[in-house]
């Protein structure tokens, strides 16, 4: 008697106006933060967004459906997709390449919103949701974090957009294609 195959691990494939990252999920221990985002940019939610908070060294901030919109710029940051998620904290720890929540100062405050940290973190750790990392793409993280940001508040708004162009989940083989 055979066993039934395993169901194909799916990634997501984060395509930027500066290039590609690839994304492995940690399901294991962010199992409903995994399959909120697979949900989210299968819908095509993330499609047209832009990375609206850069930091070098610490991170790069999107998925606000608002970043859509030009003419919303002073709510960037603020969007969410009409529903909260609760919180899965978990032991993983924010170094280069990881993928985690963004949210408010509330807990179970995070939406849609994601980060890909650019650095060492640690003061994140069990505080935010990190649910996956980075398989390839670090040369991408690299150019987003160091774009020319504007010199007004807290210096983290691009000057120019750095749009996410789409996000699509695959199955991990396909990507040896």
């Amino acid at each position: 008697m055979s066993t039934p195959a395993k169901p194909a691990e799916e990634v997501a494939v984060i395509t930027t106006n500066h290039g590609p990252m690839v994304v492995e999920f940690w399901s294991d221990v962010a199992p409903k933060t995994v399959e909120n985002f697979k949900k989210l940019a299968r819908e095509g939610f993330y499609d047209g967004t832009a990375f609206h908070r850069v930091i070098r060294g610490f991170m790069i901030q999107g998925g606000d459906p608002l970043t859509k919109n030009p003419r919303d710029e002073s709510r960037w940051g603020t969007g969410d997709p009409g529903y909260k998620i609760k919180a899965e904290f978990n032991a993983k720890k924010h170094v280069k390449g990881v993928l985690s929540m963004a949210r408010s100062s509330a807990p179970d405050s995070a939406g849609c919103q994601f980060f890909v940290c650019h650095g060492v973190a640690a003061f994140l750790d069990g505080q935010y949701t990190a649910f996956g990392a980075l398989l390839s793409g670090v040369e991408t993280l690299d150019k987003i974090a160091n774009v020319a940001c504007k010199p007004d508040g807290e210096r983290s708004r691009p000057i120019d957009r750095v749009s996410v162009e789409s996000i699509k989940i695959v199955n991990r083989a396909e990507l040896k294609a």
